[in-house]
């Protein structure tokens, strides 16, 4: 099987400090892909680096067997997106006014806005529960509504790669249980590949079909939930010691720490 989204050998610095370090990483198609690992291990680097949001100082990232860097902005745009972490919106917007950015890719001076671009944003509001909100500012959503509003504007974009940073991060846990359930469905009905950064690795065990785990810029696991979270491998990757048991509801590895 062919991967649409790998890393070679990539590397990142910030001020001469190394970030990344020879990492290599071959994304599952169709998919939910988490990364895991403690504070300042690389986490949003390498998802940067995985949207050509970051630029390696060795190695490459490919998307569709050719790196991503000589590809053009508006291709890759149409075929991967990203929600970053915390994005600014400026005031006042409505909700289907920032979905709409999300056809921007698909937008050039021969092609205008058209009625496939109209079905894309409906689509993506209705997936995502937001028609009824589409006309009402962000600021006036709960937080758990703008979250979903966010990823409603990488719907819209129509790609088979969603890339999401952090996306539970300011939630409560039942609108973290709501988001993650959407994100899992949106996998299973429409097969796209998703990569997401969380930092619940309990979230992670349950929603995960494929875990990868960073320590100092480097990957120290990857694999199954089952494969990764033990207490062998929660000791190796956060230092922590811990029981790891049976969740009783969903059957995925759930860590107590000691």
């Amino acid at each position: 099987m062919t991967h649409r989204l790998s890393a070679e050998h990539l590397g990142v610095t910030y001020d001469k400090a190394p970030v990344l370090s020879g990492l290599s990483l071959e994304v599952p198609n169709h998919k939910v892909t988490v990364i895991v690992g403690p504070n300042a291990c690389g986490k949003s680097t390498l998802l940067r680096s995985l949207a050509r949001l970051q630029s390696p100082t060795s190695g490459h990232v490919n998307l569709d067997g050719k790196a991503i860097h000589r590809q053009n902005s508006r291709s890759v745009a149409k075929r991967l997106a990203i929600l970053p972490q915390a994005p600014v919106v400026p005031e006042g917007l409505q909700v289907q006014d920032l979905v709409t950015r999300g056809r921007t890719p698909h937008q050039s001076a021969i092609r205008q806005w058209s009625q496939g671009d109209a079905e894309a944003v409906e689509n993506a509001l209705s997936v995502t529960n937001l028609s009824r909100h589409a006309q009402r500012p962000l600021s006036a959503l709960s937080g758990g509504q703008r979250q979903r509003a966010w990823i409603a504007m990488t719907l819209a974009q129509d790609t088979d790669i969603l890339l999401l940073d952090e996306p539970t991060t300011y939630l409560d846990l039942p609108h973290q249980i709501e988001l993650l359930k959407m994100v899992k469905s949106l996998n299973q009905d429409t097969g796209r590949t998703i990569v997401m950064v969380l930092h619940d690795i309990n979230l992670a065990a349950r929603f995960a079909d494929h875990i990868v785990a960073l320590k100092d810029g480097v990957i120290v696991a990857q694999g199954s939930a089952a494969d990764v979270i033990t207490p062998s491998g929660m000791r190796q990757i956060f230092d922590l010691e811990c029981m790891v048991i049976d969740d009783p509801l969903h059957h995925t590895p759930h860590v107590i720490p000691s």
